[in-house]
């Protein structure tokens, strides 16, 4: 395992860093406080071509590897958390087409998603399904030569900004999880429409809004993989989706930690910068030390998928780990801030709000706890 990184790569993480530190970060407080969907980000990224990281160039993308992708995905989030949620939000699309789609799904679909013309997003969630995701109520009938879709979608990322989206649905609620079966929605289509858009305690600017599905035909040639494997479908785009959910957090716990510590260093209290304190110190050190072992942990479950080998315990790890480092260090960097910290003249008050969203998002910490476990004792 080498995380040394080749000239393709260090070329594109300069030029997004670049971006990130010159375009991005310097308006994240503004898109929080406005609440807007970033729109001039997103189409800087989509003019990088970076959504099409991990698609290959035979479907209009950069053809490079997860690894990179979540290089690139830690940057962006350290930059501006929403941003990196949707850009992360659009691979929960992507990945599903790419690892179950047809060739034929993925010569009209992907394409588009690669250069950024269209946005993915993902669909499970309901009232009753987000821990219990077999637990799905939205059904899909048969009809000819279509799906007659029914039902309500809540909490969706990328909600009415995207084009495509990977819809769960149950062809049988006899069968639960079993009856469960993946389609491919495009925006437009009739009998799909948007409801209520959530309002939340951080993140006000990322799209996260209620799918609603009233009697929506769905082409028989959009259904993803077969009939009764979108629970798989649904459990794989997760394991995936993780790694990207976890370098979000890890993102933030970075930003966090550098304005912690920078403020440490300006900030003179007893004829001294607070640095020099044992109790700051001690403070940097474990904050510093969990943003590594959380980078760690997440580099090295993309890689393993990139290599093909099974990578979901190191997923979840890297999840559970980052984003409760996140809520740790963004807590701490609070604190190291004092008064200050609590005001939002400084962007670490942001921070904590934003990092909770990370233990809840794409499972929360207690059902990572749960799929750690099951996985080591099947080991």
């Amino acid at each position: 395992m080498d995380f040394t990184l080749n000239d393709d790569q260090k070329m594109i993480l300069d030029l997004v860093e670049e971006v990130c530190q010159k375009e991005i970060a310097p308006v994240a407080d503004e898109v929080s406080e406005k609440g807007e969907f970033p729109a001039q980000n997103v189409k800087k990224l989509a003019s990088l071509d970076l959504f099409g990281i991990t698609i290959p160039k035979e479907y209009g993308g950069l053809g490079m590897d997860y690894l990179t992708w979540t290089l690139v995905s830690e940057k962006i989030s350290k930059a501006c958390a929403t941003t990196g949620l949707i850009f992360g939000a659009n691979l929960l699309c992507t990945y599903p087409l790419l690892k179950f789609g047809t060739e034929e799904q993925k010569r009209k679909f992907l394409p588009r998603l690669a250069k950024g013309e269209a946005l993915g997003a993902f669909a499970l969630t309901e009232p009753e399904a987000g821990s219990d995701a077999g637990n799905v109520q939205t059904t899909a009938k048969k009809d000819e030569d279509c799906y007659i879709l029914n039902g309500n979608k809540i909490f969706i990322t990328n909600g009415e900004v995207a084009d495509i989206y990977v819809v769960i649905a149950n062809i049988d609620k006899n069968k639960g999880a079993r009856g469960l079966t993946a389609f491919i929605v495009e925006k437009g289509q009739e009998g799909f429409t948007f409801g209520q858009h959530f309002k939340k305690m951080g993140l006000s600017a990322l799209p996260n809004v209620e799918l609603i599905f009233n009697n929506c035909r769905v082409p028989a040639e959009n259904l993803l993989f077969k009939e009764r494997r979108g629970f798989r479908v649904a459990m794989e785009t997760f394991a995936a989706g993780r790694i990207g959910v976890g370098i979000g957090a890890l993102g933030i716990a970075e930003a966090a930690f550098e304005k912690a510590k920078e403020y440490s260093r300006e900030r003179i209290q007893f004829g001294k910068p607070i640095c020099s304190f044992q109790a700051i110190q001690h403070i940097l050190a474990d904050m510093a030390t969990k943003i590594e072992a959380a980078r760690f942990l997440l580099y090295r479950a993309a890689w393993l998928l990139d290599q093909g080998r099974p990578f979901e315990k190191l997923a979840s790890m890297g999840k559970l780990y980052a984003s409760e480092t996140a809520m740790e260090v963004t807590t701490k960097a609070v604190q190291v801030l004092g008064g200050y910290g609590y005001m939002k003249d400084y962007p670490v008050e942001r921070y904590m709000r934003e990092a909770k969203l990370f233990e809840i998002i794409e499972g929360t910490s207690e059902i990572q706890r749960g799929i750690i476990a099951n996985l080591l004792l099947k080991e």
